[in-house]
């Protein structure tokens, strides 16, 4: 008689959102993991266009200046010599004047830059990849003798995987996107500028995504500074994803895919990651901030600034209330009374009460003083704002507001905008770009010092490596910052 040994029932979970192991493990690695790490691997910089090129060397000339000018805040100032204590080294801390290791150095800058929230952004990525990956890769390139051709390339595909992850998915809305999905960017730009080969690639997506920075979106909008901070996690957890995987860690098959389809977002889209790969740049879709304040204030601001444009300066005693309608991320920021400058920045009525009593949503209109302004703090009392749904339902590719100026003798101002201006449809100038630069850096260094750094990312293709660049970087701020 032949004996039939019975079948070992597989274990089966009843509780709703847990899969057995034996199902996630028998995930195959995705397909866009490999065709990413191959196209990195392939890609020769003389098959990069001109005009790509150039739009990354703007990036980085945008993302330098709000470094060097958000670094002067007194905290980044206090921050950097707390770093510098436990010990230098060679990489500029931008605007500070001192070197540091190459981790704190990113650490710091991504920090900095994010202070003053005139960073650069992507709508389609719904955050700033320029500021998660350029301090990472800067760091990277100059502590490893990099020519400047070769940080332009790492830039532009760590910008590339971050603001494509960031497209491929959607945010849990008590989430805040920075040291979210940037953090895999820095860490793709550090491993290609250490030499990382498909394998290799691969690896670091998978560990840098599990070290993505969980944090609250609440922080911005109660204006706890820690906030700043995130970009600069992302920045050093992206370095230290590659030191583990160099040193031979490893991640899931696909962590992209668990912690952006189902932790820090939800429905993580793999066809977004390989879309139009190699023929459409992420980074030619960005947008520039000329506005002091989060990107979501922005259609109302232009709209603002469009009316004194017209009207000339409006009275803050002559204005009995302001309405605004725009998507729901705009009509979220909401609240009036804003406890210090980074809590301003992100309240709609207080960006726009500043900005119709100093003439400009610039810095000073959100420094200490603006936020304790009585004129300022009266006129945010009369703005309301709401969501429109079928603004919302325009996400991402137009970014509207309609606002409504009621004048205490009767008068009715109202105008309307789709998008932000410094978008891709609707984009500053090179030279607008420079102009702005130039207003955040000259405080800093001077007009002639700015000048030479401007030269050097304008060059940076032909430097052999990063060292002038990075002794610019490393000047000690004028007597008069």
């Amino acid at each position: 008689m032949t004996m039939v040994t019975p079948a070992i029932p597989r274990a089966s979970v009843v509780s709703g959102g847990i899969i057995p192991a034996s199902v996630l493990l028998a995930e195959p690695r995705p397909q866009w993991l490999i065709d990413w790490a191959r196209f990195a691997t392939d890609l020769a910089f003389d098959e990069l266009s001109p005009d790509l090129i150039a739009q990354a060397k703007l990036v980085m000339l945008d993302c330098i200046g709000a470094i060097a000018c958000g670094m002067r805040e007194p905290e980044m100032l206090a921050l950097a010599a707390r770093l510098s204590r436990r010990g230098g080294g060679e990489i500029a801390a931008i605007g500070a004047g001192i070197g540091l290791c190459y981790d704190d150095a990113a650490f710091l800058n991504g920090t900095a830059g994010t202070v003053l929230e005139l960073d650069e952004g992507n709508q389609f990525a719904r955050g700033h990849p320029g500021m998660h990956v350029l301090p990472a890769a800067l760091s990277m390139a100059t502590a490893g003798g990099k020519s400047g051709w070769e940080l332009l390339q790492a830039f532009i595909l760590g910008y590339e995987v971050a603001a494509r992850t960031g497209a491929a998915c959607r945010l849990r809305p008590t989430v805040h996107p920075h040291g979210t999905w940037g953090t895999i960017g820095a860490a793709f730009a550090t491993a290609l500028l250490d030499g990382a080969d498909e394998a290799e690639l691969i690896e670091t997506i998978n560990v840098s995504a599990t070290l993505s920075v969980g944090a609250s979106l609440r922080a911005m909008l109660e204006g706890a500074t820690v906030r700043n901070s995130f970009c600069g996690f992302s920045n050093r957890n992206g370095m230290a994803a590659w030191d583990l995987v160099a040193s031979g860690f490893t991640g899931e098959i696909n962590s992209v895919g668990t912690v952006y389809g189902g932790i820090l977002a939800e429905g993580f889209r793999p066809d977004v990651m390989t879309e139009q790969l190699g023929t459409r740049f992420e980074i030619q879709r960005n947008y520039f901030k000329r506005h002091a304040a989060c990107r979501y204030t922005h259609a109302t601001l232009d709209v603002v600034c469009s009316l004194m444009a017209q009207h000339g300066r409006i009275a803050p005693e002559a204005i009995s209330a302001i309405e605004v309608v725009s998507y729901a991320s705009a009509a979220q920021l909401d609240i009036t009374e804003p406890a210090n400058m980074l809590a301003a920045k992100f309240s709609l009525p207080f960006a726009i009460a500043t900005t119709i009593v100093n003439g400009e949503a610039s810095v000073p209109a959100f420094r200490q003083a603006a936020v304790e302004n009585e004129t300022v703090r009266a006129l945010a009392a009369k703005i309301s704002v709401a969501e429109k749904p079928e603004y919302t339902a325009l996400l991402p590719d137009k970014r509207p507001a309609h606002v409504t100026i009621r004048l205490a003798d009767g008068q009715t101002l109202t105008a309307e905008t789709m998008t932000n201006r410094g978008d891709a449809v609707d984009p500053y100038s090179p030279q607008e770009v420079r102009d702005k630069y130039f207003e955040l850096v000259e405080p800093v260094w001077g007009r002639s010092h700015a000048a030479r750094i401007l030269d050097a990312i304008e060059t940076i293709d032909t430097a052999e490596n990063l060292s002038g660049l990075n002794a610019l970087l490393a000047q000690p701020a004028i007597k008069e910052a």
